[in-house]
This record gives structure tokens, C-alpha cells and sequence, in this order.
């Protein structure tokens, strides 16, 4: 029951994740409501890989890539240490 919670909560904030994403490409969602809430739910995760690696180019930004990692790999580890 546990582990299930764990799995539903990590998979709601990789869901927020791929909107954030896939809303800072379409710049007219970037003022939506909705998009300012996911904003601040997942800005202040991001904004830790951000400033570890800063966008390649000054462009391309890695820090979603990294989060979905370190993300994957912290259930992985909580969920094992569930078992």
C-alpha cells in the first residue's frame, strides 16, 4: 500500500514535469493558470539542475533530463528500501 502511494506520487510529479515541458514550448500557455501552477510545483526542482549545468548553448535546457533521472532513480531507491 505503501509502495503504491510512493508510485502514484512519483508518477504525478513526472507528469508535471513532461507538461512543464512540453508547456514552455508554446509560449501563449506560459501565462495560463493551470501552466502557473504546474510552474510552481516543479520550477524549484528544476532550478536545482539548473544551476548545476546551465543550458548547453544558452539554449538548450538539460535540467528536465537530469530531473526525470534523479527522480526515477530516488523511487527506485525508496521503493527497494520499502521491500
Amino acid at each position: 500500500m505503501i509502495a503504491q502511494s510512493i508510485r502514484l506520487l512519483f508518477s504525478c510529479y513526472t507528469i508535471f514535469l513532461i507538461i512543464r515541458v512540453a508547456g514552455s514550448w508554446i509560449p501563449q500557455l506560459r501565462q495560463h493558470n493551470f501552466m502557473r501552477f504546474i510552474s510552481y510545483y516543479t520550477d524549484p526542482y528544476l532550478n536545482i539542475f539548473k544551476r548545476i549545468v546551465p543550458p548547453i548553448g544558452g539554449k538548450i535546457d538539460v535540467s528536465p533530463l537530469i530531473g526525470f533521472l534523479i527522480l526515477q532513480f530516488l523511487e527506485k531507491i525508496i521503493l527497494n528500501f520499502l521491500k
